[in-house]
């Protein structure tokens, strides 16, 4: 695997954070957990992989940036990079012992995303990639499924649940793609779901409601896997929005009509 020494941090952060996840996944019944908000935890694995990471990368590179999903933001030295780091995305699945949550590192470079890392330890799955330079998933090239039938697409989403705001907007978009479709998934990761669209595995994505460490790696491997990604608000940038819509080029459009109401 070849990629930039920012890239290979990246990477060795997440590594290194995924060793103490995998081992306190195993033994998922004895987390210290305590509550953010209704259906929405937050582990002591969470904090300690945060925290990991943000050693990690802040020791490599101690000029950057950082915002991050437990500890919030931080401003560096150089006002143009910083780190965007969810170092559990998909904690209700972990806690659950469902086997599908991973690591989101991006790194940002005057308001772009040019380096990403979404790993998934449960299944060995590496997915990355760097602006200009494609995606891949450990050793293989990634390109977005060439479907362009709306019949024949899977597509995944994220419900609010608990207390959150939306639920009855997003109830309406599923409503509108769900008779035309092969089907649909909520699988409770974000940057996963992103990063199956870059493999193929599913023909598009969409949910409001997001951090940018949720969705800021997974956009540049749609991206760099030759998809299209943007804000559910065609004006609006995902990463200040917190919403994002996510297709290969061919679905894009009658895909995204659909969930805008259009």
């Amino acid at each position: 695997m070849q990629g930039s020494a920012n890239l290979n941090l990246m990477i060795r952060a997440a590594r290194k954070a995924a060793r103490g996840l995998v081992k306190d996944f195993r033994e998922v019944e004895n987390l210290q957990v305590s509550v953010k908000a209704p259906g929405d935890f937050v582990s002591r694995a969470d904090r300690e992989a945060e925290r990991v990471i943000r050693e990690e990368l802040t020791t490599g590179r101690p000029t950057y940036g950082w915002i991050g999903e437990e500890t919030g933001e931080a401003k560096g030295e150089d006002p143009t990079r910083r780190w965007i780091v969810d170092p559990l995305d998909g904690t209700t699945n972990f806690l659950h012992g469902l086997p599908h949550w991973a690591i989101s590192i991006a790194l940002e470079h005057k308001g772009q995303i040019v380096s990403a890392v979404v790993y998934d330890p449960a299944k060995d799955e590496l997915f990355w990639a760097e602006k200009g330079l494609g995606a891949w998933m450990n050793d293989r090239r990634l390109r977005v499924s060439g479907r362009v039938q709306m019949s024949e697409a899977l597509f995944a989403t994220g419900v609010p649940f608990g207390t959150r705001a939306g639920l009855g907007q997003s109830l309406a978009e599923v409503g509108r793609l769900m008779p035309g479709t092969a089907g649909l998934r909520r699988w409770g990761a974000a940057s996963l779901d992103l990063a199956y669209v870059a493999a193929g595995r599913f023909d598009g994505f969409w949910e409001r409601g997001l951090g940018p460490w949720d969705l800021a790696a997974g956009m540049l491997l749609v991206r760099e896997a030759g998809g299209f990604a943007g804000g559910i608000d065609p004006a609006g940038d995902p990463l200040t929005t917190g919403e994002i819509i996510a297709a290969n080029a061919g679905l894009f459009e009658p895909f995204a009509a659909l969930v805008r109401g259009g």
